[in-house]
């Protein structure tokens, strides 16, 4: 998908700025989607940036500077989606891209045995949630399910993963990145996190996957299905409805 909008700092990149990131390929982001000039989760989506040039880099954001950077290049575009990448304190890249959805249809997740190095952060240089997700693809499966070596699920490939047994929402609590949309949910709904066992996911009820495109209903994981749980999907989507839109 081709960007509307590139900007480092505020501004047009001249070539030679892209090429650090580029070669070093050491950094985070966050992504969200715009709609309306607005954003959810807008000072989470700051926090999280905040806190991950800290521990990459051992120096503060300027987290208003950067909603500044937000706000310039959305300007004119009320409908996006928006990443921003950070490189170090001094260097940030907003990326506007067209708005997204959510899948169309449930998706089927094949599991690997893979966990995301530093998986609490939203880091740069996703190749092996890139290459597991192709293999996923290829072997006929819309994403890949990532699970710990003690065979315990992690995360999507790019989305957090609940479980509903009938009340609960369990998330897992092996490594994974905390995401936005998990973050504004999970206190919306009837949550806890525990460890779930890529063997017992059959026990559920049913499974959705969330991330900053939206939430959409899990219909396998390898050979176990599951059906499209109505009351969970209208639970979540009124749970998503509730959060509240930040200006940028």
């Amino acid at each position: 998908m081709e960007p509307i909008r590139v900007e480092v700092d505020g501004r047009e990149p001249v070539i030679e700025e892209l090429y650090g990131p580029l070669l070093t390929n050491f950094g985070h982001f966050t992504a969200m989607q715009v709609r309306g000039g607005r954003v959810r989760g807008l000072s989470l989506h700051l926090e999280r940036l905040a806190g991950a040039t800290r521990e990459l880099f051992g120096e503060d954001l300027d987290t208003g500077r950067v909603h500044g950077f937000l706000a310039h290049a959305v300007r004119g575009v009320p409908d996006a989606s928006v990443r921003v990448n950070v490189y170090g304190p001094s260097r940030v890249m907003v990326f506007v891209r067209p708005p997204a959805e959510p899948p169309a249809a449930p998706l089927r997740l094949r599991s690997v045995p893979y966990v995301r190095p530093a998986a609490h952060l939203k880091h740069v240089g996703g190749f092996g949630q890139a290459y597991f997700g192709r293999r996923a693809e290829a072997e006929g499966f819309d994403d890949a399910l990532l699970t710990d070596a003690g065979g315990a699920v992690c995360e999507a490939a790019i989305a957090n993963v609940g479980f509903f047994d009938g009340t609960d929402v369990t998330w897992p609590s092996s490594p994974h990145l905390p995401g936005i949309a998990m973050q504004l949910l999970a206190p919306r709904l009837p949550s806890r996190t525990a460890r779930v066992a890529l063997a017992d996911v059959g026990g559920f009820r049913s499974v959705f996957v969330a991330n900053s495109i939206g939430v959409a209903p899990v219909a396998g994981i390898d050979d176990v299905t599951f059906g499209v749980d109505a009351e969970l999907m209208r639970l979540v989507a009124d749970a998503e409805a509730s959060v509240p839109w930040d200006a940028l």
